[in-house]
């Protein structure tokens, strides 16, 4: 029988106030996984987890702690909130730790109207396997892959519940289906390989199995016979498959932590052009059936939609309480945490502009350059926004696909590149983060 969240945090926080505490907050996650993967037509591997894990924040004055455990027995509740607050009274004083006024607590919770729970229940062993085999089947299916080198289907259930002595009580549900595959074509120096995966929160928003294995099918099949590019400067086209990147570049600029520590880019740039003024990015946490959407944030406080940058200009950063407090702001509903730490600042859903072109229209118009569909490690530095990426993709020579490239290097600097972003029309809607293809003028590019 699943437990109560809400009155397992409550009971958490009795015993923080008969521990000592003058504040807390308690999280509970209660979460279920299960995943299967296959192999040549075999079960290879399948695995189910569960259990509850329970967070306690314990301060006393402008001192705080943070105990996690996975035991809800009640010593163990009693044991967290002991050590929680010896752990505060031995803690430095932080000057912006503490929870919300109560006058600033969301008052609408229920999470209903977001549709991040799908009702039709836990699929079977035997559905997700059979999912992963479908998948494995078309990938196979398709002439020149060589191999399946995984597929998989997955399910993810979770509860999560939290509560506060400012008299926050709010708690969700929600749910992930997945299936994904690998496929691998050719052998020895000349083997490539690709994927193809989706998650959605209601299963049957899912694409189906043979189209997730036929295209990761096609993507690996589209490598083959890659080389280095030339070396030079370039117009890059950021396929959408990785286009989101650039943005995620920006909004780790943005957050609350990175500006009151004076570590960011864009530390000073409130106020003034970050992106080409056709172009805005719009945080709306309230978009129903998408990952990251939420009616409250992990301190209590009300989300809501809101522009980040509007025109090309940077409008706000990204604070949960403590980071506003540093700045002399208020919270922007921000607030992400787990178990085992206080809140940090987040952004969610966030959208970007897209353009009138195609993906298409882009790399004819690009001329001679590079469109990249796939990135492998990353050196950023977080203060000056210089970039450099190991890229791979496909060489453009008068506005149509040549070749498949690998084993490249695109560099350039941030804040110079996101200025010239010229958006496609293919952004995903599903998605957290919707971002279409992007295009930047003049980077550099070493290959060959």
């Amino acid at each position: 029988m699943a437990q109560d969240l809400a009155k397992l945090t409550e009971a958490l926080l009795d015993a923080a106030r008969k521990a000592g505490a003058e504040a807390a907050d308690a999280l509970a996650i209660d979460g279920t996984s299960v995943s299967i993967n296959v192999r040549q037509g075999q079960l290879e591997q399948a695995e189910r987890s569960e259990g509850v894990d329970i967070g306690l924040r314990v301060l006393i004055g402008k001192r705080q702690a943070c105990v996690s455990a996975s035991d809800t027995r009640p010593e163990t509740l009693q044991t967290v909130a002991e050590r929680a607050v010896m752990m505060a009274r031995l803690a430095p004083e932080d000057p912006t730790a503490g929870l919300a006024d109560p006058s600033q607590i969301a008052t609408q919770t229920d999470m209903s109207v977001l549709e991040m729970f799908d009702p039709s229940g836990e699929p079977s062993p035997e559905t997700l396997k059979e999912d992963a085999l479908r998948a494995e089947a078309a990938a196979s299916a398709v002439e020149g892959i060589s191999q399946v080198d995984n597929a998989g289907a997955a399910y993810g259930h979770r509860r999560i519940h939290l509560s506060a002595t400012n008299g926050f009580q709010g708690g969700y549900e929600r749910t992930d289906r997945m299936i994904s595959a690998v496929a691998i074509a050719g052998s020895g120096t000349g083997m490539e390989r690709d994927h193809c995966g989706e998650s959605r929160i209601f299963g049957a928003d899912l694409p189906s199995p043979e189209e997730i294995g036929r295209l990761a099918a096609e993507r690996t099949l589209a490598r083959m016979g890659a080389r280095k590019p030339k070396t030079g400067a370039y117009p890059i086209l950021y396929d959408e498959r990785v286009a989101s990147s650039l943005i995620g570049h920006l909004l780790s600029a943005i957050n609350g932590s990175s500006i009151a520590r004076g570590s960011s880019w864009l530390r000073d740039a409130m106020g003034e052009q970050v992106l080409p003024t056709s172009l805005s990015i719009i945080e709306d946490p309230l978009r129903p059936r998408t990952s990251a959407s939420r009616l409250f944030d992990a301190e209590g406080l009300a989300t809501q939609k809101r522009a980040l940058v509007e025109n090309g200009v940077l409008k706000s950063w990204v604070l949960d309480l403590a980071s506003a407090r540093k700045l002399g702001l208020e919270s922007t509903g921000n607030a992400s945490r787990g178990v085992s730490a206080p809140p940090s600042p987040s952004s969610g859903n966030v959208s970007l502009t897209q353009g009138e072109q195609s993906r298409e229209d882009l790399i004819r118009d690009m001329g001679t350059g590079l469109l990249v569909t796939g990135m492998i490690g990353a050196s950023v530095n977080p203060t000056t926004g210089d970039y450099s990426r190991g890229a791979s993709g496909f060489w453009v020579e008068n506005g149509e696909i040549a070749y498949p490239v690998n084993e490249c290097t695109i560099a350039g600097n941030l804040r110079d590149m996101l200025k010239t972003l010229i958006p496609a029309n293919d952004a995903r809607t599903h998605l957290s983060r919707v971002v279409p293809s992007l295009l930047v003028e003049g980077m550099t590019l070493a290959g060959d």
